[in-house]
This record gives C-alpha cells, sequence and structure tokens, in this order.
C-alpha cells in the first residue's frame, strides 16, 4: 500500500504541494481545446481561449484578410478581459483557500457553458449574426475567468489555455539543452489534453452539430464542480494559497 501511495503522490496528476489540482486542471485544457473548436470551426475564425491567436488574427483583419474580423477579435478580447477581470477578483477573495476558488470558480463557469448551450440550441440560426456574437462572448468571458483561476492556483505547466511556454519549458530545460528541468510527463499530458479537446470538439461539430461540443464542455465543468465542492472544505496543506 506504501508503494501505491508513493506512486500515486508522483504521478502527473497529482503532487503533496498541488494534490488533486493537476488531474482536475488537465480536465479543463481538454475544455478548452473543446470550445476553441467550435469558435474556430463555427463562430469565424476567432478563438475564445487562445488569446495570443486573437490578436494574430486582428492584424490580418486589419490588412483585410479574407474570413477574419476585427468585430469577432475584438469581442473575444473584450470578453476574455472581463472574464479574467471577475477571475483575478474571485481570486483576491477566495485564494486563501485553493479548493474553494476551485469550487466557486467551476460554479460559474457552470452557469456560464450552461448559458452557451442553450444560446446554441435555440430557434436563432447558430451561424447568424447574433447567435454567434452571443457565444463568442459567453464562452470568451468563461475561458478568461478559467485562466485567471488557473493563474491563481499556480500548478506548474498546467495554466489550462497556453501552451507556448509549456512547449518552450520541454525544449529549453531538456537534458538536449542542458538543463535539469521536471519529468516532462505533465508537460505532455497538457499538451495531449488539448489536442484531445480540438480532436474531439472537430469531430462532434462535423459529425453532430455545435451543442454536443459544448455539451461535452458542460459535462467536464460539471465534474470539476463536483470535485471542486468536495475539495472546498478540505484542510490538506495543498489548499492553501498565497
Amino acid at each position: 500500500m506504501a508503494i501505491v501511495s508513493r506512486m500515486t503522490e508522483a504521478a502527473p496528476w497529482f503532487d503533496e504541494r498541488h494534490g488533486p489540482l493537476p488531474a482536475l486542471l488537465l480536465v479543463l485544457t481538454v475544455v478548452t481545446g473543446l470550445v476553441d473548436a467550435v469558435s474556430y470551426l463555427k463562430l469565424g475564425h476567432v478563438f475564445v481561449a487562445n488569446m495570443t491567436g486573437n490578436v494574430v488574427f486582428l492584424g490580418f483583419a486589419v490588412a483585410d484578410a479574407q474570413d477574419f474580423s476585427i468585430p469577432a477579435s475584438l469581442a473575444a478580447i473584450a470578453a476574455f478581459l472581463a472574464g479574467a477581470l471577475a477571475g483575478g477578483r474571485l481570486a483576491s477573495s477566495l485564494g486563501h483557500h485553493r479548493g474553494r476558488l476551485l469550487a466557486v470558480a467551476s460554479y460559474i463557469k457552470i452557469g456560464l457553458m450552461a448559458a452557451a448551450l442553450g444560446l446554441s440550441m435555440l430557434a436563432l440560426d447558430a451561424g447568424g449574426y447574433l447567435a454567434r456574437y452571443a457565444l463568442i462572448v459567453v464562452l470568451a468571458m468563461t475561458m478568461g475567468l478559467q485562466n485567471a483561476v488557473a493563474r491563481r492556483l499556480g500548478v506548474p505547466d498546467l495554466t489550462t489555455t497556453v501552451l507556448t511556454l509549456t512547449l518552450t519549458g520541454l525544449a529549453a530545460d531538456s537534458t538536449l539543452a542542458g538543463g535539469k528541468g521536471p519529468p516532462p510527463l505533465r508537460r505532455l499530458l497538457a499538451m495531449a489534453a488539448m489536442f484531445l479537446g480540438a480532436a474531439i470538439g472537430a469531430l462532434l461539430i462535423f459529425r453532430v452539430g455545435v451543442s454536443a461540443v459544448l455539451a461535452l464542455a458542460l459535462a467536464f465543468l460539471v465534474v470539476n464542480g463536483i470535485a471542486g465542492h468536495r475539495l472546498s472544505s478540505s484542510t490538506q496543506a495543498w489548499t492553501a494559497g498565497g
């Protein structure tokens, strides 16, 4: 039993410093892949989680490149910032207990994702102007909140929405580069989670529809919400925030 316990605590989805947070943040990384598949493939070549991409897309749109929209990129960036602002305020008030912060953030994201799912199922044409921008705003707010909370939770290599630094660390900290960084498995899992979410999202969009992707994203958030609720009263050392 002691060997099994040590193996579990050494796993990339659990450690003494962060408890079960790595596993829960990997789930949220899958959600990121799902919603960015929706936004890019069905909402007009815009991201709701990857703001680096949106800034680049905005530059393309300003240069009058086809299939890119200045209003869509600006709407996504503004909504993401609003969500991040809300996440920052939430982290300021609940950041002393990471389990409680995760739980409350999960509840809010469940509400936002449920609203997005409802919007996608309305009689309004999902490709229509109003529905498109409503979905961009709601999903980008969700991802902004998620990113801000993940930043406050502070689990290395698991920002849930950005992989650029993860990829950089994977190469720059490797023994080939002369580094002595942490084992690469968690970083590889983060990349795999994003890939899996994007691939599943694209398959569901092409074969079922947008609502199926958002329903799956909502299911993942509900799982995190249930886990967060159970962790919100935990007194274990990992729950202490800065």
